[in-house]
């Protein structure tokens, strides 16, 4: 929705529909839109914004036509009056690495960002601080500060990568599920070309959709790990149709729909906090029952493994980060969640066989005094004088400055409470 004034008329609420209906494919907004990389994201994109009254120029390496993009002939060309510019180029794995073939047993690889890089420096090169460059092209968590941002020192670099399929990139990116814009220093950065961006997209979406501002590591997250989250989903829902075609007795849909409604604890927000791990009288042991029915029913792979192993060495994980405070630990729990008595399972035992293992001790702060307190359940509440660490893996412990929040950045400090 636009707010305009014309002449001394009061103002006048006009949404983009009735401007689009009026003026057709007249520009009808100031500012001046970019995109380098005109393919299968680049171009529908470039063109969806170009319908919502936008001036778009577009550049790629290919030979490009378009109806409703502006095609310059460079990178330099296109920079000189853009207010805003997007590069969506390819960050592409080596050839065999799509997932048409097999490739769990290939050499593991991080995308390939030459392309990015040149693109961002050429930028670099004839951009301003008046401007913004906006990439939207994916990389794995960490690689802008550690790679992309050194090459980018005369304009501003926002990181926005969009959440879109393939054969609906157009309609997806002018109502998306949410837009995420990635700075340097995320939320503690009064960032006016991240609010610059943030109205843009007001503009230029039909919906409403939630943005979520965060540092460059957090929106490369939120990217990568929604999708893989995806894999996992389809992952665990096709080993169910496995087993459900090797067993027999069996409808794959069946138990899967029951699942889908299930809006308590698996079709919702349960669980999406990261603190203490997995435990209690079931989910572990369930887990390793279901390893010996993959091996016994011959499917040739097992799911389950991965997540017992990657149980382990995150409770291994926080162990160490534990002990890089101090020997004598005192968990505040040893049950495997709180309001009952049951270990069965419990995942505080567990890091503590690691804490152990490692070189520290299990203090009672009787016998023996105590270093760090680990904070077990969000709801366990107790005090400890300034000079014993408090590591809290729920980062809710009230702020003090003997408070360790695992998994946390420490935006005073500039550094991550590992």
């Amino acid at each position: 929705m636009l707010i305009t004034k014309a002449n001394s008329e009061p103002f006048a609420i006009i949404t983009t529909h009735m401007l689009e209906s009026f003026f057709g494919s007249q520009i009808i907004y100031g500012e001046k839109i970019g995109f380098i990389g005109l393919g299968k994201l680049g171009m529908p994109c470039a063109e969806a914004i170009r319908k919502k009254g936008f001036h778009v120029a577009g550049y790629d390496i290919e030979d490009k036509r378009s109806d409703l993009v502006e095609i310059r002939e460079s990178i330099e060309d296109l920079c000189r009056d853009r207010d805003i510019v997007f590069v969506a180029t390819p960050t592409p794995h080596e050839e065999g690495y799509d997932g048409s073939e097999p490739t769990s047993q290939k050499e593991v690889k991080d995308f390939n960002y030459d392309s990015v890089k040149k693109v961002l420096t050429k930028c670099n090169r004839h951009m301003g601080l008046t401007q913004s460059l906006v990439l939207i092209s994916t990389v794995l968590p960490g690689t802008i500060r550690r790679e992309l941002a050194p090459l980018v020192t005369n304009v501003k670099l926002l990181y926005n990568p969009y959440l879109i399929a393939m054969g609906t990139v157009a309609e997806d990116m002018i109502s998306p599920e949410m837009i995420m814009i990635g700075t340097k220093k995320g939320v503690y950065e009064t960032a006016t070309k991240a609010q610059q961006l943030e109205s843009f997209y007001l503009q230029v979406c039909d919906n409403m959709p939630r943005i979520e501002f965060g540092t460059w590591e957090e929106i490369e997250a939120m990217k990568i790990f929604y999708n893989t989250f995806i894999s996992n989903k389809i992952a665990l829902v096709n080993m169910i149709q496995d087993v459900a075609h090797k067993l027999g007795h069996m409808d794959v849909d069946k138990v899967t729909q029951a699942m889908a409604k299930s809006t308590k604890r698996i079709v919702s927000s349960a669980y999406m906090k990261a603190g203490m791990g997995d435990g209690g009288t079931c989910h572990p042991r369930d887990n390793i029952a279901l390893r010996w029915l993959a091996k016994d029913l011959g499917l040739g792979y097992d799911m389950f493994e991965s997540i017992m192993t990657a149980r382990e060495k995150q409770a291994e994980t926080m162990a160490k980060a534990i002990l890089e405070h101090g020997k004598a630990v005192w968990f505040s729990s040893d049950t495997y969640k709180p309001g009952t008595e049951l270990i069965d399972g419990s995942y505080s035992l567990l890091v503590q066989h690691y804490v152990k293992k490692h070189g520290g001790t299990l203090a009672n702060g009787f016998d023996t005094p105590v270093q760090v307190i680990v904070r077990v359940h969000e709801s366990d509440d107790f005090t400890a004088d300034d000079k014993t660490i408090i590591f809290d893996p729920w980062r809710s412990y009230p702020k003090a400055n003997n408070v360790i929040y695992y998994g946390k950045y420490n935006e005073v400090l500039g550094e991550t409470n590992k």
